[in-house]
């Protein structure tokens, strides 16, 4: 609720976007809602009439570090923030910039005070939303960013929008009651031809919805932010299943995906050390190389920490988003997931053998291992064999499957079942590449 009447502080823009410089319209529009959550406690100590010109002091430091956007004071401690552009991504960097700008103290006649701000975002393409509803999606963001106590961001598109949100909601519920279920995917060592880790996935059996994919509520959970409690209920499960994989002789690390958006979490990364220091677990956590990009230095820090416990870190996807050996090197990172995306191409295409071959070199420079994802023909398998890739992993050696089920697979011994095609496949492939 406005508690006076508004009072408007238009910023105008420093420079255009790259579409406006083109004569192009913007494809995205932001809408930021800021408020001085200990507004009533500053209240107190400064006196009313000082505290109602916190929002201008707020308002002003703001527009000094994005004064392309327009900035409005709409309540004795609440500023909206509309601005556009031309990707979606420059929400996230906008929220940084405005976060760090907030944490510095504030000099109110000469004494430096410290304001709690709070910051609910909504974004929409242009051609998608009104302002009603952008604004609509803001004010519930600046709901939940209370209640979380950070950031919370809201993506509106008219038909997806509240969907998510009832997916979240829902599977908030499906962590609590249990709804959620463990498969495994394992990975061979290609010269030692043994399995001695696998990848643990998340999967929702929703009672009603059936089967939910993670590429649904995955988004939904990071966008909820309960993608930590996601995760912790993941760790958690993975050391039970592991002390069953155990007890049945087989001893595995397993691998966690973690989300980027958990790097710079520092509650997470205390209840996750937590979680690992109070088991004997072997754990491996999978984190992409570009989660890394958004905060640096926290994520290298945590992902130390992480390693300081003897959780492995590998990174995964490697090569599918903007690779960046600055940071690559600064990683406490033993193992390099190559993505599937060029091992599904490796054998009918002349530039991804190329790039998954300088690739392994690269990983063994730095002291890691490989591992190919997606691997799926005895054909790929034999090439990755002769390029050297240590570990690989896809469907041709197993499908994700439940842990009673990679029990069986592991006392079968399924993974040595080679066929004659791929001896075959590896014979004519080595010549190939010794020569090249």
């Amino acid at each position: 609720m406005v508690d006076r009447a508004p009072v408007t502080a238009h910023v105008p823009a420093a420079h255009a976007t790259a579409a406006a410089a083109l004569g192009q319209r913007p494809a995205w529009r932001f809408h930021i809602l800021v408020e001085i959550a200990n507004f009533a406690a500053l209240r107190r100590h400064l006196g009313c009439p000082r505290a109602d010109l916190l929002v201008a002091d707020v308002a002003a430091r703001l527009a000094g570090v994005a004064p392309q956007t327009r900035i409005t004071a709409v309540g004795r401690n609440l500023i909206e923030i509309a601005v556009e552009g031309d990707a979606h991504a420059e929400i996230d960097t906008l929220l940084d910039d405005l976060t760090l700008a907030g944490e510095k103290p504030f000099d109110l006649d000469g004494e430096p005070h410290d304001l709690s701000l709070l910051f609910g975002a909504a974004s929409a393409r242009i051609d998608q939303a009104n302002d009603v509803s952008i604004v609509e999606e803001a004010e519930a963001a600046l709901i939940e960013a209370r209640a979380v106590d950070r950031t919370v961001m809201h993506d509106v598109t008219p038909s997806s929008a509240r969907e998510a949100r009832l997916l979240a909601v829902e599977l908030g519920r499906a962590i609590e009651q249990d709804e959620l279920l463990m498969v495994y995917q394992p990975k061979i060592h290609v010269r030692r031809q043994e399995i001695n880790s696998a990848e643990a996935l998340v999967r929702w059996r929703h009672p009603e919805r059936g089967m939910v994919l993670p590429n649904d509520f995955i988004p939904a959970a990071e966008q909820a932010q309960i993608i930590d409690r996601m995760t912790l209920w993941t760790i958690a499960q993975v050391i039970r299943d592991q002390r069953t994989l155990r007890a049945a002789g087989h001893d595995l690390r397993i691998f966690i995906n973690i989300s980027g958006q958990l790097l710079a979490d520092a509650a997470f990364v205390c209840a996750a050390c937590d979680l690992v220091a109070e088991s004997d677990a072997k754990l491996g956590f999978e984190v992409t190389e570009t989660s890394v990009i958004r905060d640096p230095s926290s994520a290298i820090a945590n992902l130390q920490r992480f390693a300081d416990i003897g959780v492995t870190i590998a990174i995964d996807d490697y090569g599918a988003g903007l690779s960046s050996l600055a940071y690559l090197k600064q990683l406490p990172a033993r193992e390099l997931k190559i993505d599937k995306l060029f091992v599904t191409q490796l054998t009918s295409s002349n530039r991804d053998p190329l790039i998954v071959r300088s690739t392994i070199d690269l990983a063994h420079a730095l002291e890691m291992e490989v591992v190919a994802e997606g691997v799926e023909t005895h054909a790929a398998l034999a090439l990755l064999a002769v390029m050297g890739c240590d570990m690989v992993q896809g469907f041709l050696i197993s499908r994700p499957i439940a842990l009673e089920a990679l029990i069986v697979f592991l006392r079968d011994d399924s993974h040595h079942q080679v066929p004659q095609d791929s001896r075959a496949s590896f014979s004519r492939l080595a010549t190939v590449w010794k020569r090249a």
